[in-house]
């Protein structure tokens, strides 16, 4: 399989989960930043090969084969992730573009012996799930930050956003995954919430606080 096949199966993998329902191939251009004929030619090409279930105009889910080879793909991408930043000491909003370059590495063995050697983690350092090496998601016990009252307490598990500009916005306010959060008021007019984050209070946005995972 291609480089671009993998980020194909990737991108539809993730879209799918998002919203739970066939995938336009407008979103996929979108995500892919490309042209929605490049998208169809692709398509077929996949569907060639039995890798998506593809109906024209209809949008396209992962077939089961499609589906192994996308989890497989996520899999690696997370493992390099807490790799990079656990035992390189990368940040966590500079490991996301080099992961993309080593998930593509074809060695089965590597990425067993790299799991062992990072002792079996269950969450990228954004949160994120990793899938065993059956491709199977523990369950994730989170809620977002926005749907959390005055007075709730809780700690963050994980950020939906996981783009660089967001991670340094996080990094800017002194946030990160592990802090306590508590909120101290919600404003009724726009959702903003005022927190206090460990030792200090700080003011975010709805659009901030509805990228924000915190435990139930």
């Amino acid at each position: 399989m291609t480089l671009s096949e993998e980020n194909y199966l990737k991108t539809i993998f993730h879209l799918y989960d998002q919203h739970q329902q066939e995938v336009s191939t407008n979103a996929i251009a979108e995500v892919m930043n490309t042209k929605a004929s490049s998208v169809t030619d692709m398509l077929k090409k996949l569907a060639d090969k039995q890798l998506i279930n593809y109906r024209k105009y209809q949008g396209v889910t992962l077939s089961e084969e499609g589906r192994c080879q996308a989890i497989a793909i996520i899999r690696k991408h997370r493992l390099w992730e807490v790799f990079l930043v656990e035992k390189l000491q990368f940040s966590w909003d500079e490991v996301h573009e080099i992961a993309e370059e080593l998930e593509h590495i074809q060695s089965d063995k590597l990425i067993e012996r790299l799991d062992a050697f990072l002792g079996y983690p269950k969450k990228d350092p954004h949160g994120d799930l990793i899938p065993n090496k059956e491709g199977e998601f523990s369950e994730a016990a989170q809620t977002l930050l926005s749907e959390l009252k005055d007075g709730d307490r809780r700690t963050l598990v994980a950020v939906k956003n996981t783009s660089k500009e967001f991670l340094v916005y996080l990094n800017k306010m002194e946030i990160a995954l592990g802090d306590t959060i508590e909120v101290l008021s919600k404003e009724p007019f726009d959702n903003s919430m005022l927190l206090k984050v460990n030792d200090h209070k700080v003011s975010l946005s709805a659009t901030v606080c509805r990228n924000i995972y915190v435990n139930d």
